[in-house]
């Protein structure tokens, strides 16, 4: 079966991409089983320098990615660099990790007591159409690094960097069947890569919904899992805040990647006595947002994965809603939307207000306090990221600690870097990745003891 892969900012086909059979996913999957002895045999220096060698691959190569997924997500051109740059650099992160994966001496009586970091076996990962390149190497390189094989399966919309990524692989050395990139439909070849024996974990990012699905499959046998999954996260701005720089830095919160962010702070607290500034100021940073041509360097913002996405962003600003205002977006082929801001009477009665949009539309509403601004933010099944605007390091700190949200965010937004964990509170996901602990998350710890005294 072969699959239409469409560019979103012109809506023609790029490619005809063939999907893997559930017999075409068995075969992976025998071919990483094979493969697994060797692999977690190789001395943990020359590992490392086959990891490098990869990303040093995926260095030399950043410019033909950043345009492939251009064409096949239609992200901004300067977006695309820098995932195909992350890519590189968690390679290299995880790299330094190979070395370092210690276990520990435990004082006991009577002998030694020592623990080994274990690889598990064929981890599947199965990765989402938003972030192909960096989510692909969240799982793939730390899984590698710690000694498993990997099959990697890529979104049906989005899989041509992660083939060539796949290709790359094998020029920079790694052996066959170690790293194999197999697009596949969901219902087939990822389910099958769940429901497979011989595969020992599953990294999934994705839905909420499909992530439930997939911890339900992995029940039976006790499959090992990490879910990266929604999010409804909160930009929570009091009135002691730089409200300029608040405002400012509001717009790439949410409409960075369209939307298409489970990270995005898609609901704006502003304390009351500010709202009304607050929006002010919030009005000329959104009409500042460039929608257009992700080849054009100065483009900040593209457009949906597909027309499908579109109409679903669409349905969350019925007529009717308290639009206060909205950017620009072009008109003609392509999957387009304009960056979206609502508010006023009624806005967090809204669909918009409790559910993922993944889409640039925003909610602005006004709270009254500290402990009000809590029970918004948290009002929510998510809690994977958040933002908290104030000059108050006290302030700062209680609120840190009272939303419940894995990753926050100070007088910033930033939710991800690759050398600290990763990961939700609530229905956003179980487990964690990235970070210093990221190659553990890849292994199974075991206990040895050694009696030392004569019986």
């Amino acid at each position: 079966m072969d699959f239409d892969v469409i560019d979103p900012a012109t809506g023609e086909v790029v490619e005809k991409v063939a999907l893997a059979s559930v017999e075409e996913t068995d075969a992976a999957v025998e071919r990483a089983r094979r493969a697994f002895p060797a692999w977690r045999a190789v001395a943990p220096g020359d590992r490392a320098r086959l990891l490098r060698a990869l990303a040093d691959r995926i260095d030399a190569h950043l410019d033909e990615l950043a345009a492939l997924e251009v064409a096949n997500a239609g992200h901004p051109v300067e977006q695309a660099r820098w995932e195909a740059g992350n890519l590189r650099d968690t390679l290299h992160y995880c790299a330094g990790g190979v070395e370092r994966l210690a276990g520990r001496q435990i004082p006991v009586a009577g002998g030694l007591d020592v623990t080994f970091h274990e690889p598990l076996g064929v981890v599947g990962v199965i990765v989402p159409w938003n972030y192909p390149m960096p989510i692909m190497g969240w799982g793939m390189a730390p899984a590698l690094a710690a000694g498993n094989t990997v099959i990697v399966k890529p979104a049906e919309l989005t899989p041509l960097t992660a083939r060539r990524v796949g290709e790359l692989a094998l020029d920079a050395g790694l052996p066959e069947g170690v790293l194999q990139v197999l697009p596949g439909a969901g219902p087939v070849a990822g389910r099958r890569l769940v429901g497979h024996p011989d595969v020992a974990k599953i990294v999934f990012t994705g839905s909420t919904r499909v992530g439930k699905e997939i911890m339900a499959a992995c029940a039976p046998s006790v499959k090992r899992l990490t879910l990266e999954l929604g999010g409804k996260s909160a930009n929570i701005v009091f009135a002691d805040a730089d409200l300029e720089r608040a405002a400012a830095a509001a717009p790439a919160a949410v409409f960075d990647n369209a939307g298409q962010d489970c990270c995005a702070r898609s609901r704006i607290l502003v304390q009351r006595e500010v709202h009304d500034r607050f929006l002010e100021l919030l009005e000329p940073a959104v009409a500042a947002v460039r929608v257009g041509d992700p080849r054009d360097p100065a483009t900040a913002m593209g457009p949906l994965i597909s027309a499908a996405q579109r109409d679903r962003v669409a349905s969350y600003v019925p007529d009717g809603a308290p639009v206060a205002f909205r950017g620009t977006a072009p008109d003609g082929p392509g999957f387009w939307f304009a960056p979206t801001v609502l508010a006023g009477p009624g806005a967090d009665a809204l669909p918009a207000w409790r559910e993922e949009v993944f889409g640039p539309v925003v909610i602005v509403v006004p709270f009254d306090g500290e402990a009000d601004a809590v029970r918004l933010a948290n009002a929510t099944p998510y809690g994977l990221s958040g933002s908290i605007w104030t000059r108050d390091v006290g302030r700062a700190l209680r609120m840190a600690r009272s939303v419940d949200a894995g990753n926050l965010s100070v007088n910033s937004h930033a939710s991800v870097r690759y050398w600290t964990p990763f990961g939700g509170f609530k229905q956003s996901g179980l487990g964690r990745e990235l970070g210093p602990d990221a190659l553990t998350a890849f292994t199974e710890t075991k206990n040895v003891f050694i009696a030392t005294e004569e019986s």
